[in-house]
């Protein structure tokens, strides 16, 4: 599947459920409070959208439990009446990947896996639990790969017998959006993706940015 344009992909997907009368059950795997921003905007007409917190790479835990509570500051502010699904975020869930991603840089295999993992909890709870689809906000960071998500997402929908929303959600302004909303809704927005590894680049960077300006 190359070259797909996943956004038209889901709105086809949207357009066939609303000629058919229906407003299908979606579980979103959501990364972060500012994504769920636009994607939530978006959608939220079109699904009945339970969202669902699973990131255990997040370090430190105090950041964990920051960012879990900025989505429910979301979906209070937002007026979202779905569900907020937070399961246990096990660091160890984490633990093979990390070894992989201390020597890789962000966006690199180690990434593919993470995407993989948290979709992989998506789907598992969203076929257990009768949900019509799953799907995740990933797409909406220009960091993130699209395609790997949405390849990831078709594999996942096979196994687990739980249909996959394909998605873009960067397509259509969808980050420049969750940007404006995230300030109209006051939101933390954290300055790095989430492990460890992307906490200690963003803390280089930081000292590196800091050093050139004494240096000027």
């Amino acid at each position: 599947m190359n070259n797909i344009n996943y956004n038209i992909e889901m709105e086809k997907i949207i357009d066939k459920n609303k000629k058919e009368g229906l407003k299908p059950k979606l579980l979103m795997q959501v990364c972060c409070a500012p994504c769920s921003t636009a994607v939530m905007y978006r959608i939220k007409d079109d699904f009945d959208i339970d969202m669902f917190y699973y990131n255990p790479m997040i370090y430190p835990r105090n950041e964990l439990e920051k960012r879990t509570r900025q989505v429910e500051i979301l979906a209070n502010r937002m007026g979202l009446t779905g569900k907020i699904i937070v399961p246990e975020n096990k660091l160890t869930d984490f633990a093979t990947i990390a070894k992989k991603r201390k020597d890789l840089p962000e966006g690199g295999d180690a990434c593919y896996d993470c995407y993989e993992l948290r979709l992989e909890e998506a789907a598992k709870y969203a076929s257990e639990n009768n949900y019509d689809y799953f799907c995740t906000t990933l797409s909406i960071s220009p960091y993130k790969n699209s395609k790997w998500i949405n390849e990831i997402g078709k594999d996942l929908e096979k196994i687990y017998e739980v249909k996959y929303l394909y998605s873009d959600f960067k397509k259509r302004n969808g980050y420049k959006i969750s940007i404006d909303l995230s300030k109209k809704y006051d939101l933390y927005r954290q300055s790095y993706c989430g492990c460890i590894f992307s906490y200690k680049e963003m803390q280089e960077h930081k000292e590196k940015l800091n050093q050139e300006s004494k240096d000027n």
